[in-house]
């Protein structure tokens, strides 16, 4: 485990395509599928977007740990910018998959691919491609609720193989 860091939890969201073919299928991603760039992003609760402001979700179960589905990159060197000149920076994305029935009523094209249980973790982080793959489904219906405000916890960490 990691302390988490403003740099450590840094997330990008990579949405399914259209036709509902997981995004970790194109060849962009390819070279960080193995076990050495995946992570674990642990989550209370998270928002989706809505009108006038963000709908929280969290486990309908209170003390059940969350963690999205990620993607690390560390060292990562480009040039994102001309006028910063090439940097290095660590790169953090998690998955996504079409929503559950609570999430899908607020934001109907995808939700967090989220594991809950600590057999789906050690498959993320250890397994092959082909088995790790197959998590990235949306939790059951009635796994997670609405909530008014986001759950908030003394210290939130960032689990890493």
């Amino acid at each position: 485990m990691v302390e988490a860091s403003r740099s450590d939890c840094a997330l990008s969201n990579t949405k399914p395509p259209r036709n509902l073919t997981p995004v970790l299928a194109s060849p962009h991603w390819r070279r960080w599928l193995g076990p050495a760039h995946r992570c674990l992003v642990p989550v209370t609760s998270f928002a989706e977007s809505k009108k006038g402001g963000n709908q929280w979700f969290g486990p309908t179960e209170p003390d059940k740990p969350m963690f999205f589905a990620g993607i690390e990159v560390r060292g990562w060197q480009s040039l994102r910018k001309v006028k910063d000149g090439p940097t290095t920076d660590d790169l953090f994305a998690f998955l996504t998959c079409m929503p559950n029935a609570e999430v899908g009523a607020v934001h109907p094209k995808a939700m967090p691919a989220i594991l809950t249980e600590p057999a789906a973790w050690e498959i993320w982080l250890s397994a092959p491609f082909e088995i790790a793959a197959k998590l990235q489904r949306p939790l059951p219906d009635g796994a997670l609720g609405m909530l008014e405000e986001p759950i908030k916890r003394a210290k939130a960490m960032c689990a890493r193989n």
